[in-house]
């Protein structure tokens, strides 16, 4: 059970809501944002005494069924509800590293997909593997450092390019560093012992300002990213469907750059698939 944690995770998602959000009237005299720790706690039927406790990190470790009636009052999605079992100790944490090999048939899948851009990634956004398209999408993963292939670190801490581009040219670098955020959050708290994801953390912790102001705010509901839009140097720019299917067993996804048959945007991806990993270097005429 991590009580610090837990403690500033309960107070973050009382002080989001707002009386209205849960049916009660604002009241007079409300000094501090969202709801009050005594409405809570009517709401979750415990005592106020112990969600203090709770807050402050020195209630023992609740049941299921306190758990169940905090998550109903703070209105939390499933996700939510799922990391605050995790952080009270309710629910299992992985004591071992997070897993870094991918399934052979995962990797046979990458290859027969031509015309997709397809890439493996850990709980730790680690590019475990990829296709060729997705190289001369994004970048030749082949020719870096296994540090440098990661997805967060690349998003908070890697350079841009001469015309102010980051993360590979993606125009919405932004929210990927919110969703690479909330999806740390959520790991660091699985594995809190594995010292790829924990050391992540503190390297970004140090060297981002922005990584610091979202880590801060606890979220862990990563929104779905569902199109993404390339700004290439070879094929110029490239909009793509995304779809991001999650290999439980090994705690990995597997993300699908595809567009509509006939489009433009699939005329690149097929130029893009001739040119191999070294579109990148390519110059647009």
């Amino acid at each position: 059970m991590d009580r610090q944690e837990l403690g500033a995770f309960l107070r973050s998602r009382r002080e989001r809501l707002r009386p209205a959000d849960v049916g009660l009237p604002a009241g007079p005299r409300r000094r501090t944002p969202g709801l009050r720790r005594e409405e809570v706690a009517v709401l979750a039927h415990i005592s106020t005494e112990y969600y203090v406790r709770l807050e402050q990190a020195r209630a023992p470790r609740p049941s299921g069924e306190v758990l169940a009636g905090i998550a109903d009052a703070l209105r939390l999605t499933d996700a939510e509800s799922g990391h605050l079992h995790v952080l009270a100790g309710t629910a299992p944490v992985r004591s071992a590293p997070h897993r870094r090999d991918v399934r052979p048939s995962i990797l046979a899948l990458l290859e027969r997909l031509p015309q997709t851009a397809g890439f493996v990634t850990s709980a730790a956004f680690e590019v475990l593997a990829w296709n060729d398209l997705a190289a001369a999408l994004m970048t030749d993963f082949g020719a870096l450092e296994p540090a440098d292939r990661n997805l967060a670190r690349a998003a908070f801490l890697g350079p841009r390019g001469d015309d102010g581009s980051e993360l590979y040219g993606t125009a919405d670098a932004a929210e990927f560093r919110r969703h690479a955020a909330r999806e740390l959050r959520a790991a660091a708290a699985r594995y809190p012992e594995d010292p790829a994801i924990t050391d992540l953390v503190a390297e970004l912790l140090a060297g981002s300002p922005e990584f610091v102001r979202l880590w801060e705010q606890r979220d862990v509901q990563a929104a779905p990213m569902l199109r993404k839009t390339f700004r290439h140097p070879a094929v110029g720019d490239v909009t793509v469907d995304c779809d991001t299917l999650a290999l439980t067993d090994r705690d990995q996804h597997l993300v699908l750059y595809t567009a509509p048959q006939g489009s433009p945007d699939a005329d690149a991806l097929a130029l893009l698939a001739l040119l191999g990993p070294a579109a990148r270097h390519e110059v647009r005429p």
